[in-house]
């Protein structure tokens, strides 16, 4: 796939049915639409985090030699953090509205333009901090892994998390070690439904007790290495059947392998592999999974469908530069879902385990306008 510069969608302010035309014009599936009704939540999905401006540099040989310089092959800059998964989100179909602090540099003003006009994310719980300096991560990929160096300012005061989030079907939170976050059993009491996933314990030790608005949440998605030093276990499928005495949903990714799931109230139980791509940049990928399967969930589909597509949707966007503008669209999916169907040599089981597709993906979808991509040079005009 060829990346796009153009910058795709219009002015967008806070007014729902506004921004879900941008998300409409852009997504082209609404995968809820059988679902909505009068009365409803006006968005999908709430977040709170961290805006990072990210800078990206791939085609590396190796890893930076100390004494010596390197020169990457490929660059670009895209909105990171939290701004990942709202933009996976977005380009599924999803009403997102998003709390997150801007700085009021350029690196600030292009993330706030990439993430509200370009993907139709509702910023109205969003502010601008005159005088903050926007946090960068600097990553450099090579050889399938990559490194991050990051910096920022000391956050300002109050993190941006309003005092009353947006009514939602559903939030993402990242859970804090010993850490409570007040607006998630805030929003859980309102009946919105909280997918979680975790950052590595610092400190040690991976006490689930430590983690403690676990048991607002309706789903936990941690990668195995956490999943198993919380639970003691010595196995991934272990650890996420463990894990459901203490949330009903546990999704626990496996890297090359794919990733396993377990619901307690259903009784299901689901494994499907990864897709092998080539990788340009893993970038957001972890985002991008818990994106695909919060959109099937929030579609009420089968436990395997939902993990089915989160996979997909996270290997499709490691063939692309950055975190949130690497997110694939249906576009994208549906282009996939031809290709491999026309290829004399696919497994037909493995064709099987992606049927679902099928009739949600119309046959003319075939990348009808352009995603933005990230950008080697931050600061061209909208029209160049």
């Amino acid at each position: 796939m060829m990346p796009s510069h153009a910058i795709a969608g219009e002015e967008t302010g806070g007014d729902p049915e506004h921004l879900t035309r941008t998300a409409r014009h852009q997504a082209q599936i609404d995968p809820l639409a059988a679902l909505r009704a009068p009365g409803d939540p006006p968005w999908d999905v709430y977040l709170t985090g961290t805006v990072f401006l990210d800078i990206v540099f791939t085609g590396l040989d190796t890893a930076p030699v100390r004494g010596t310089e390197s020169w990457a092959r490929g660059m670009g800059s895209s909105p990171g953090g939290v701004a990942n998964m709202a933009a996976a989100l977005a380009r599924l179909g999803l009403r997102t509205s998003l709390a997150a602090a801007f700085g009021d540099d350029h690196y600030g003003e292009y993330c706030w333009d990439a993430l509200a006009r370009g993907e139709g994310i509702d910023l109205t719980p969003s502010r601008t901090v005159p005088g903050w300096h926007s946090p960068v991560t600097v990553s450099m990929a090579y050889e399938g892994e990559r490194t991050m160096i990051s910096h920022g300012h000391e956050p300002p005061p109050e993190e941006p998390a309003p005092d009353c989030p947006p009514p939602a079907r559903a939030a993402v939170a990242s859970l804090t070690p010993g850490r409570r976050a007040p607006w998630i059993a805030q929003v859980a009491r309102e009946g919105t439904r909280i997918f979680a996933d975790v950052g590595w314990d610092d400190t040690g030790a991976w006490d689930l007790a430590g983690l403690a608005d676990l048991e607002h949440c309706e789903a936990f998605l941690p990668n195995a290495e956490e999943a198993m030093r919380y639970t003691g276990s010595t196995c991934p499928k272990a650890a996420a059947h463990a894990l459901t005495e203490h949330v009903p949903v546990a999704v626990v990714t496996l890297g090359a392998e794919g990733a396993y799931a377990v619901d307690r109230r259903t009784g299901e139980t689901a494994e499907v592999p990864a897709i092998a791509v080539e990788a340009l940049d893993p970038t957001g990928a972890g985002d991008v999974f818990v994106a695909g399967f919060v959109t099937g969930t929030l579609a009420g589909w089968p436990l395997a469908d939902r993990l089915a597509l989160a996979g997909l949707t996270a290997a499709l966007s490691v063939q692309e530069f950055g975190g949130s503008l690497s997110a694939p669209g249906w576009s994208e999916i549906g282009a996939w879902w031809r290709r491999v169907q026309s290829l004399e040599t696919q497994n037909p089981a493995a064709l099987r385990r992606y049927a679902f597709l099928d009739p949600l993906i119309p046959t003319h979808l075939d990348r009808p306008w352009p995603l933005r991509r990230a950008v080697p040079t931050i600061g061209f005009g909208r029209n160049t």
